[in-house]
């Protein structure tokens, strides 16, 4: 709690009132970004959201890396799901009734049946299990595997990816740049089994970002749900470490209907 209280300012909003309920730490992260046409997500989001947008783009974002130091509140550590990969699949929305800007997730894939189980109960997300392995090639150097499970047809991200090292330019991003767009990002949003359109509040000091280099080798993730992305190369980060504090999901408004995604994108029960 100590890191909430003393790097708060560069939030847009107030922290939450209530306690966080999950902290967790992500580590050696890649930041793999695509710009996209806005009416290839739009249509994909849930009622009440709106695309955010970077120079009239929309951003697809590919995120590896793993997590550990995972606690919630009151319950003791479950070794299971106290480390594991995760790699999600993201874009950046707007909450236009509230200005709130946040994350959209598409997919997330983890390690952890558990992580899976809990995440799909607790905060609605389109969690799948996955078969997963980051292997440490140097200090900034990774290899990262996962292969999707119990899907119709394969979903695998493979790459290798490096950190470059701080830079002056990338100590903490500043306003207006793409790097503050893409990662100053203190809230998520989905939707409940009811349809209602939910957001979880979460908080972090600025990100630590590098420069980065990856060959990626096979990436079906946007394929998955039917986006195809632009043949160029990703903007590319990387992140050695970050603790996230994670408030409850909390209704945006009860009378807001959800809009389906792709079966794709849906979670199997």
């Amino acid at each position: 709690m100590r890191e909430i209280k003393v790097r708060t300012s560069q939030r847009p909003r107030p922290l939450p009132s209530g306690r966080w309920v999950m902290t967790q730490r992500w580590n050696d992260l890649l930041f793999a970004h695509w710009p996209v046409a806005p009416s290839q997500i739009a249509p994909l989001l849930p009622e009440g959201l709106v695309v955010d947008t970077f120079q009239g783009s929309a951003w697809l974002g590919v995120v590896p890396f793993w997590m550990d130091r995972i606690k919630i509140r009151g319950i003791p550590p479950v070794p299971t799901a106290r480390q594991f990969p995760e790699l999600n699949l993201r874009t950046y929305v707007r909450d236009p009734r509230t200005g709130s800007q946040g994350v959209y997730f598409f997919s997330l894939d983890a390690g952890s049946l558990l992580a899976v189980a809990v995440a799909r109960g607790v905060y609605h997300l389109p969690y799948y299990w996955a078969e997963m392995r980051i292997e440490r090639r140097s200090e900034r150097e990774f290899s990262y595997y996962s292969r999707r499970r119990f899907t119709s047809r394969p979903v695998l991200f493979i790459a290798r990816y490096r950190g470059l090292g701080p830079t002056r330019r990338l100590v903490e991003s500043s306003p207006g740049s793409l790097e503050h767009f893409l990662t100053e990002r203190y809230c998520l949003f989905t939707y409940d089994r009811a349809g209602n359109l939910v957001r979880a509040n979460i908080h972090h000091v600025p990100w630590p970002l590098e420069e980065a280099e990856a060959e990626i080798h096979r990436n079906d993730l946007a394929a998955a749900i039917g986006i195809k992305l632009p043949d160029i190369a990703p903007v590319l980060h990387y992140s050695r470490r970050l603790a996230v504090y994670v408030w409850p999901a909390e209704p945006v408004c009860r009378a807001v209907a959800a809009r389906r995604v792709p079966i794709a994108v849906a979670p199997s029960s």
